[in-house]
C-alpha cells in the first residue's frame, strides 16, 4: 500500500546523520522521494540514500554548503531537476562551536551564525519560487530546546536556534495564503554521536534535568517532522517542542 507521502518530494539538509538522517529515513519510510543534502561527508549521504533507495523511493546525494548562497542555487536547481517539484524542505543543517562568552572567538560566532542561521534563509530562498508555483509546501526547520532557553557556553547556537524561530514565524504568515506553511521542531537532548560523545558525569546532569529521565531518539524527532509534513495542512507558524519537558 502507497504511503501518505507517496508522490511527493523534497529536501532534508544535513540529512546524512544524526537527526536529519532519521528525518530522511521517516520521510521515505511513508513513500517520500528524499534528497539527502551534504557539506563534506559524502560516505554517510550516500548510505542513507542507499537505504532510502532500498524502500523503493527515488533518493539523491546532493553537495552544497548551505552557508553559501552561491552553492545552494544549483543544488536546489539539481533536485527540482531530479524530482520534477520539491513539496517539502527540511532546514536541519547545523554546527556547534562552544565556547564561554568572554572566550568565544568571531570565527566560531560567525560560523555557527552562517551555517545554523544565515542557511535558512539561503535554503528556503531557492526553494519557495518551487512551491509558490505548485501552490503547495510544507517547511520544517530544525531549532532546538537551546534556542528556548539558552544554555551556557553556547550564545552563538543559542542565538541561531532562536533566530530560526523568529525565521519561521514571519515566513508562516508570508505564505499562509499560498499554501505553504512552514514550522519548526526544536529537539531536546537527544542521542546523537554529538551527545553520547559527551563524558558520562557531564551528561547524567543534563539526563537529571529532564523530567522524563532520559534522552530523546532521532526517531521521536523525525516523526514529528513527518507529523508536520503530512498532517499539518491547518498549523503554521509553529514550535513543536520534543524535548521530554525539559522546557514547557
Amino acid at each position: 500500500m502507497a504511503g501518505v507521502l507517496s508522490g511527493k518530494s523534497g529536501l532534508v539538509t544535513g540529512g546524512g546523520r544524526g537527526i536529519g538522517r532519521a528525518i530522511a529515513l521517516e520521510l521515505g519510510r511513508h513513500g517520500a522521494n528524499v534528497a539527502v543534502g551534504y557539506s563534506g561527508n559524502v560516505e554517510t549521504a550516500e548510505s542513507a540514500v542507499e537505504e532510502l533507495r532500498a524502500m523503493d523511493v527515488d533518493a539523491m546525494a546532493v553537495k552544497g554548503n548551505v552557508a553559501v548562497p552561491d552553492e545552494v542555487k544549483p543544488a536546489i536547481a539539481s533536485v527540482a531537476e531530479r524530482f520534477g517539484k520539491i513539496d517539502f524542505l527540511v532546514n536541519n543543517a547545523g554546527i556547534t562551536r562552544d565556547r564561554s562568552l568572554a572566550k568565544m572567538e568571531h570565527p566560531d560566532w560567525n560560523a555557527v551564525i552562517n551555517v545554523n542561521l544565515h542557511s535558512i534563509f539561503n535554503v528556503t530562498h531557492e526553494v519557495v519560487p518551487f512551491m509558490l508555483e505548485q501552490g503547495f509546501g510544507r517547511i520544517v526547520n530544525i531549532s532546538s530546546v537551546i534556542g528556548q532557553m539558552g544554555n551556557f557556553g553556547q550564545a552563538n547556537y543559542a542565538t541561531a536556534k532562536a533566530g530560526m524561530i523568529g525565521f519561521t514565524k514571519s515566513a508562516a504568515l508570508e505564505f499562509a495564503r499560498r499554501g505553504i506553511t512552514v514550522n519548526c521542531v526544536a529537539p531536546g537532548y537527544t542521542e546523537t554521536e554529538m551527545v553520547v560523545a559527551v563524558p558520562k558525569e557531564a551528561l547524567d546532569k543534563v539526563i537529571a534535568r529532564i523530567p522524563m529521565g532520559r534522552l530523546g531518539k532521532t526517531e521521536e524527532m523525525a516523526q514529528a517532522v513527518f507529523f508536520l509534513i503530512a498532517y499539518g495542512d491547518y498549523i503554521t507558524g509553529q514550535v513543536i517542542a520534543v524535548n521530554g519537558g525539559m522546557y514547557m
